[in-house]
């Protein structure tokens, strides 16, 4: 495993499993457990993920000591305020059965997002959390937040694959010190990511899948990724990324990818209107 430091001098492991969108709880779970047993560290959910219980019983399942896991959750945007931080933060403790995150972070930069990082910061200093930071906040609100706040990201989770491959935002994080980490590393499998000549072509030189070129690619640029699967033979393939490096040209290929299209968040009214009609069932009442 490859390790990044956190601005606070936490060490981050720079890969891990995600479980979005893994809805089937028992999947979830046996995923996360065999995730753990074949050497993964960094394990992220959400409270908007509806399976954070399972998490907990598959760390707790695989008897491997806390110490030695990175778990991070997430703050839905119903709960961006100061006290919904704090019924946030203690219902995702209590389903995953932890005394404390390793990193926790803001969702979305909705509401009172202010609020919510005030409590974070309380968190963080009581031991709650090692490391707090936010997700999917653009380079103008993520600089506004360090700004005008006391304790700054540790981490700022944006989507980068290499369709979207987010230079700019990484080489803000870079400047103000702060991690970035990818979701949606393998672009949610669109416009044939497996098949493109180009990765196949640098995969076949190095004994290795597309899949596995695209995550060395990332942790190259040092961006930590957190692929998403519940197939065991895919776990052990993108843990298997350690043993080879991308050469400058072969990363100079991957770069010439990039069509900064990606999976746009609705920013117009209707469609964050519906975005949260649709999410109030993760907001803790």
């Amino acid at each position: 495993m490859e390790f990044t430091t956190l601005n606070n001098g936490i060490k981050m492991p720079k890969l891990g499993l995600g479980v979005f969108r893994v809805t089937d709880l028992a999947e979830a779970e046996e995923a996360v457990y065999q995730a753990i047993k074949l050497g993964y560290r960094l394990i992220d959910t959400a409270a908007a993920y509806g399976n954070e219980q399972a998490v907990g019983r598959a760390i707790k399942r695989s008897g491997v000591d806390r110490s030695e896991l990175f778990v991070t959750s997430k703050l839905w945007l119903t709960d961006n305020s100061y006290e919904g931080a704090q019924r946030g933060l203690e219902h995702s403790l209590n389903n995953l059965g932890l005394d404390y995150l390793d990193l926790y972070l803001i969702h979305q930069p909705v509401s009172d997002y202010y609020g919510a990082w005030r409590y974070l910061s309380e968190a963080y200093r009581a031991g709650k959390v090692r490391a707090i930071g936010v997700d999917n906040f653009t380079q103008q609100k993520l600089v506004d937040l360090i700004n005008f706040t006391d304790i700054k990201p540790a981490v700022n989770m944006i989507e980068a694959n290499v369709f979207n491959q987010r230079e700019a935002d990484q080489q803000a994080m870079v400047d103000y010190d702060v991690q970035m980490e990818a979701w949606a590393p393998f672009a949610s499998g669109d416009n044939q990511v497996f098949d493109l000549p180009v990765l196949k072509k640098i995969g076949q030189a190095h004994g290795k899948s597309a899949a596995q070129v695209i995550l060395r690619w990332l942790l190259q640029r040092d961006i930590v990724a957190i692929p998403k699967t519940v197939h065991i033979n895919r776990l052990k393939e993108n843990l298997a990324i350690f043993d080879f490096k991308l050469e400058d040209e072969e990363m100079e290929k991957i770069a010439a990818l990039n069509t900064g299209n990606g999976f746009n968040l609705p920013e117009d009214a209707k469609g964050f209107q519906a975005m949260l009609d649709m999410s109030k069932q993760f907001s803790v009442e």
